[in-house]
């Protein structure tokens, strides 16, 4: 069986839409049964303030100046990203994950995120010939629910987070140490307190502004959702996943590993190979070579 869900970002966001699944599930399979999670649908505690007061800088909302005249590297950089789009999937091991932690020198405590979401966007801007000088973002979705005095209620619907922004100049990405890229995204995870979110929101309520996604790569975790391990009565499922992803990089979880990650994201044509070979290839040679890793590619 498979089963296909569409359900707006309005109404809710991927944890709130696991929620949903997971009382969907419980009911089907268990008719009767107490919800283990009772939904919360009081939107008012995320609420702008009177009068909305943006506090702190978003660059996940600035878009970066036009650059005039553009430079040669500028042309070919938009030649390539005007290409049809094709979809790159591949899953990283636990052993591949270790590997990129050991990269990170001197050592540096960070979780599987830290450590696979900069490798991705580093392979990414290697793999599109971006130029040197060119500012380019980091996007990722930051739960809040914890974050905010006081928390948010258990069961909240709705959207309970924000986009964390890191940002750097390609040439020092690509050229830095895997440390610089994890620390980045650290730093930025670490910014986003109560007062934080509290100027995303009054922002928002002042712009209705949007991410700018001109020289950006979005990440969204669905690794941590819970959804291969939801059961409407006849067993787990073999797969969970989107049917493409041609906006987003996606990391998804690996049915039967807790450790493993799979990256879904489309890339132009022209650089989908170079980018295979950036993510896979050589930051984890040792552990592809040694038979652990697995790359599916369309």
């Amino acid at each position: 069986m498979i089963l296909c869900t569409a359900i707006s970002h309005s109404l809710c966001d991927g944890i709130g839409t696991a929620q949903f699944l997971q009382s969907w599930a419980q009911t089907t399979a268990k008719p009767g049964a107490e919800l283990r999670v009772a939904p919360y649908h009081g939107h008012h505690v995320l609420a702008p303030r009177s009068p909305p007061r943006a506090a702190f800088p978003h660059p996940e909302f600035d878009a970066p100046p036009a650059r005039e005249p553009p430079s040669v590297d500028d042309v070919l950089a938009q030649v390539l990203q005007s290409q049809p789009l094709v979809p790159v999937s591949m899953t990283f091991t636990h052993a591949q994950i270790l590997h990129l932690k050991r990269q990170c020198v001197p050592s540096l405590k960070c979780t599987s995120f830290e450590a696979l979401a900069p490798h991705v966007w580093r392979s990414w801007a290697r793999s599109l010939g971006l130029p040197p000088s060119l500012g380019v973002k980091l996007l990722f979705s930051t739960n809040v629910r914890r974050r905010l005095s006081p928390e948010l209620p258990r069961g909240y619907y709705s959207n309970g987070f924000v986009l964390g922004c890191a940002e750097a100049p390609v040439w020092r990405l690509v050229e830095s140490n895997p440390r610089y890229g994890v620390e980045l995204v650290q730093r930025t995870k670490e910014r986003v307190g109560d007062g934080y979110v509290r100027s995303v929101v009054d922002l928002l309520e002042e712009r209705r502004a949007r991410p700018d996604l001109s020289a950006s790569l979005v990440i969204l975790q669905w690794s941590k959702l819970g959804l291969e391990e939801l059961d409407f009565g006849e067993g787990k499922p073999l797969h969970m996943g989107p049917l493409a992803s041609e906006i987003y990089c996606l990391l998804l979880p690996v049915v039967g590993d807790l450790h493993a990650f799979t990256v879904l994201m489309s890339v132009p044509q022209g650089a989908a190979e170079k980018f295979e070979h950036l993510l896979m290839g050589d930051s984890c040679a040792e552990e592809v070579d040694g038979g652990g890793g697995r790359r599916h590619y369309k």
